[in-house]
């Protein structure tokens, strides 16, 4: 397989995490967040279901370790050579018996760096190596955090990604009707995913649809089932088209029949603190900035919005598409650079309904931020 990336990004990234490691004390890191391994080794296989990780010292390229049939996976897809995997056996899965990381733990020396705070690193891994003697130091977000300025190969992977974005969500609104039940309108979206655009083909997305209704898009992460739409409720759309693992979302929602006033307020206010925000994204100012922008707008119409209204966005794994890192919200001071990304994300979730119109944008080297999807803002109405 062909990597993503020149070996010389690769190793570019390496030298991020090798200064974050240094400032942090650590001989030794060991990352298991898939994200965080592929952005940095280019592995790409659906095997974190069991353990595995990459191990980085200051010395030597990174080692990938995990599952013994999975080994090959890792010479296919990681840059590092023949040499840059290693696996453990079969009776170490899945056993109360032994644990792959008695395995682990004989290769890791030192101040250990390990992603405490991760949906793959359990807390029976921790134990095992805490039980061996390791000098185990929380490291959690330090590979997030060198992910956060994108590279322009990242770039344009993220607007391929857009482009599928933008077929899903045509395609969705175009299909939904009264009486056209939503597994359907799902089943043609993940075609569309897949499919990709203009020979840029699709990968899985970290999340899949979201696609509440009515009373239940008052909830922001309610997925489908096989009712029909109805005439008289907003449905909220939420995906992302992913490319190269990339992602790109949007969401928008979709009325059917003739929005009550109370939604047409709303649409109008978060269109307004959209392009506030927008605007307030540019490099030099911080992510709080682009929060107040948008809750000012809301303020007018008297929507006090409290959730944070956006986070970073790149290449992603399950169950998240978010990097984890920065927030848009008010107590985030965190300075915005060029090629960073995130999908500003500004939902209402209300008594009774929801309302979702957002954007995926990148940080420029001047002047507002790029919207890296085309697509009107505001509801669509269908009557």
């Amino acid at each position: 397989m062909g990597h993503a990336f020149e070996i010389a990004e690769y190793r570019g990234r390496l030298a991020q995490v090798r200064e974050a490691m240094a400032q942090a004390d650590l001989d030794c890191l060991l990352i298991t967040d898939p994200s965080n391994m592929g952005w940095l080794t280019g592995y790409d296989g659906w095997s974190f279901y069991v353990h595995q990780g990459v191990i980085v010292t200051h010395d030597a390229d990174p080692l990938w370790w995990g599952r013994l049939q999975d080994v090959a996976g890792a010479r296919r897809t990681t840059w590092m050579g023949d040499g840059g995997a290693v696996g453990y056996g079969e009776h170490y899965i899945q056993t109360p018996a032994r644990h792959p990381m008695e395995d682990l733990a004989t290769r890791l020396t030192g101040r250990v760096g390990v992603e405490m705070d991760n949906y793959y690193y359990s807390a029976k891994a921790h134990a095992v190596l805490g039980d061996v003697g390791l000098a185990l130091v929380d490291a959690t977000s330090l590979v997030n955090w060198c992910r956060a300025v994108k590279s322009e190969t990242e770039i344009g992977f993220m607007r391929k990604a857009a482009r599928i974005s933008e077929a899903v969500i045509d395609g969705m609104a175009d299909r939904i009707a009264p009486g056209v039940p939503k597994n359907e309108v799902v089943a043609d979206a993940y075609r569309d995913a897949i499919r990709g655009v203009g020979g840029d083909w699709g990968d899985y997305p970290a999340i899949v649809p979201l696609v509440p209704s009515g009373a239940d898009a008052a909830a922001p992460h309610l997925t489908w089932n096989g009712d029909g739409f109805r005439t008289g409720e907003a449905t909220t759309l939420e995906i992302a088209g992913c490319c190269r693992r990339y992602h790109t979302p949007l969401c928008r929602s979709v009325f059917l029949g003739d929005p009550p006033d109370e939604m047409k307020r709303a649409e109008a206010a978060v269109i307004e603190g959209l392009e506030a925000g927008i605007e307030a994204a540019r490099a030099g100012n911080q992510a709080r900035d682009v929060a107040a922008s948008l809750n000012r707008a809301l303020k007018k119409v008297g929507i006090e919005r409290t959730a944070r209204c956006g986070y970073p966005i790149g290449l992603s794994y399950p169950p998240d598409w978010g990097e984890r890192t920065i927030s848009f919200r008010a107590e985030d001071d965190t300075v915005l650079e060029p090629n960073m990304t995130f999908h500003f994300m500004p939902g209402l979730w209300m008594e009774g309904w929801g309302l979702a119109i957002t954007e995926s944008i990148r940080i420029t080297e001047s002047g507002p931020a790029e919207c890296l999807c085309d697509r009107p803002r505001g509801m669509i109405v269908k009557r």
